[in-house]
């Protein structure tokens, strides 16, 4: 089989996927999103088997619809995409995974989306003074800021419309310090680790939070698959969050996910698992 990974880039999760190809007699080639190139004649990913979707790098609208669309055709020419394009569509955009997840009837934080600060300022207090802002695109807890203060909520939702961003707000939700990010593919949970933040309140191991390997209850496995399904993904890393009062939430869904915490945690080799599912269906 030839697999395409597709990413900005030929980091460690893409170079973990070609040492797995390898390991299990096919090839792998990394191919970069932003110098694909197609016409009526010519489709950049026709000479492969099979293609996984690594990540998304930051572009314009235009860009990033004509990146779903080579995976659309790919999909339409019979190729196995990971994720489906749809997933891949509806998880960069935090709005639409909050609907889908809502759609489902899964536990999610209130949370609201403006354009204006006008709108956010009500939200702001509707939410108890006390949010966490977010990207409306972005990962790895980036970009993420916890407000507060009434001023401070002022200043960054108008620095937010003055550069044409979107306002995106999620009422904070209290926990005890830490999360679970459970890695799902085809169905099943294939590894989970719990996070704890480090002198904040972010736990991403990327924002310095630890990892270690855990055991997810029925009903957290449940939740975990559920979200998986309602914003159609094959694999996701799905992050669970319970508050003060016991209560589980969805936080995100990821349909890139990255796994070199939760395989040094948990053991598990998850690019192996990745390839060999790609690899059965693509014969």
């Amino acid at each position: 089989m030839k697999l395409a990974i597709l990413s900005g880039g030929t980091g460690w999760h893409v170079q973990d996927l070609i040492r797995a190809a390898g390991e299990l007699g096919h090839t792998a080639a990394a191919v970069d999103f932003r110098g694909l190139f197609a016409d009526h004649t010519f489709d950049p990913l026709a000479d492969f088997n099979a293609v996984i979707v690594r990540t998304m790098p930051a572009g314009s609208l235009e860009q990033i619809v004509f990146r779903v669309d080579v995976l659309q055709q790919a999909v339409n020419r019979g190729q196995v995409v990971l994720n489906p394009p749809k997933a891949v569509e509806t998880c960069v955009d935090k709005f639409l995974t909050d609907h889908r997840l809502r759609t489902a009837g899964l536990p999610v934080p209130v949370s609201m989306v403006c354009q204006r600060w006008q709108d956010a300022m009500p939200a702001f207090e509707r939410m108890g003074r006390d949010v966490v802002v977010k990207p409306l695109f972005g990962s790895e807890g980036r970009g993420m800021v916890r407000v507060t203060d009434r001023e401070l909520a002022w200043r960054t939702f108008h620095a937010i419309e003055q550069t044409g961003g979107v306002i995106y707000l999620q009422r904070f939700v209290r926990h005890p310090g830490w999360d679970v990010r459970a890695f799902v593919l085809n169905g099943r949970v294939l590894g989970a680790m719990r996070r704890t933040a480090k002198d904040d309140w972010r736990t991403n191991v990327a924002q310095g939070g630890t990892a270690e390997a855990c055991e997810l209850t029925a009903s957290q496995t449940e939740l975990a698959l559920a979200a998986t399904e309602a914003v159609g993904s094959v694999v996701a890393g799905v992050d669970l969050l319970c508050d003060e009062r016991g209560e589980w939430y969805v936080i995100e869904v990821n349909a890139v996910p990255g796994w070199r915490a939760l395989s040094a945690a948990c053991g598990v080799d998850v690019a192996k698992a990745v390839v060999q599912f790609v690899a059965n269906g693509a014969t």
